[in-house]
């Protein structure tokens, strides 16, 4: 595990990137409101990637001070920012910059994994939520998509299944829409991170080699 510190325009960000031997791409984390780099549910998505051979990088997207203030967590535009700031960083590292770049998002932070999908065109392999909030993307960027792009929701978590088609529908890149049986809105159920994780692990396998 390789302990890292991204620029951010006025701040540092940091991070933890883990790149398995002969990797074959790497994927960002984009986590949710009040969550962090040492989210346990994102850390257990990412040991499972890192099995299948693939790359990550879990990351701060607020510093600790920003993140006491409640709406910086729901600042799509700033979370997208710091999004982008990580990929440049991470394109630009002699040990990355060849591997093929994947998002993972989870709740508000599938939206700035979509919005800065949408800006980084052909740049950005594949795009996986859980549980997300893709809807706060906003119809011009949901449209601009072209990463291929997987929609895993619960399919006891009511309301943001119905957000979660909504932002399906608007999308036009390869995509695919996932309920996990009897999950809510965490995961939190026996067997059901284990499920999201594996559909993740079995897209990004697909579109990062």
């Amino acid at each position: 595990m390789n302990p890292v510190k991204i620029p951010a325009g006025p701040v540092e960000l940091s991070g933890e990137l883990v790149l398995p031997p002969a990797a074959s791409g790497v994927v960002l984390f984009a986590h949710g409101s009040g969550s962090s780099r040492f989210s346990p549910r994102n850390t257990f998505v990412a040991n499972v990637l890192q099995q299948q051979g693939i790359g990550t990088l879990l990351f701060d997207l607020l510093t600790r001070a920003e993140d006491q203030d409640y709406t910086m967590r729901f600042d799509i535009d700033l979370l997208t920012r710091r999004l982008l700031a990580a990929t440049a960083w991470l394109q630009a590292d002699p040990k990355t910059k060849s591997l093929r770049t994947g998002y993972f998002g989870a709740s508000t932070g599938a939206a700035a994994a979509l919005q800065a999908a949408a800006e980084m065109g052909n740049n950005i392999a594949a795009v996986v939520s859980r549980g997300g909030r893709p809807d706060l993307a906003g119809e011009v960027a949901l449209s601009q998509v072209i990463a291929p792009t997987l929609l895993i929701v619960g399919s006891a978590d009511y309301g943001v299944i119905e957000l979660n088609e909504q932002a399906y529908a608007l999308m036009n890149c390869e995509k695919k829409l996932m309920l996990v049986p009897g999950a809510t809105h965490l995961f939190e159920e026996p067997g059901t991170l284990e499920q999201a994780a594996q559909h993740a692990a079995n897209w990004f396998s697909k579109y990062l080699q």
